[in-house]
């Protein structure tokens, strides 16, 4: 699984280049607020695992949520890329999806 250049964000973290994408419409679990918001992050050049993070709060365009929106920033983004390589992540490698939570 790749992810879509589009839409996508750069990010430099201890000299690694990675993209990261936050989906642009929430799924119907996150927009009936079962499930919170995720983000994906992949290498740059050449992906292989793709990192997915649940955060703890909903999606913004969830339907029913009375909560503020929180926004993924890149020390967000880093944080959670830094704590799933010492996980086990293994971002350059083939395989399905790393899943993780915030």
């Amino acid at each position: 699984m790749t992810l879509v250049r589009r839409g996508s964000r750069s990010i430099t973290v201890d000299g690694t280049g990675y993209r990261w994408r936050v989906r642009h419409r929430p799924t119907y679990a996150q927009a009936l607020c079962e499930s919170p918001m995720t983000f994906a992050v992949e290498l740059a050049k050449a992906p292989g695992q793709t990192l997915v993070v649940a955060t703890q709060h909903p999606h913004p365009g969830s339907w029913l949520s009375v909560v503020p929106p929180v926004a993924v920033t890149p020390g967000v983004v880093s944080t959670a890329i830094r704590s799933a390589l010492a996980q086990g992540w293994s971002p350059a490698s083939p395989g399905s999806a790393h899943h993780t939570k915030l």
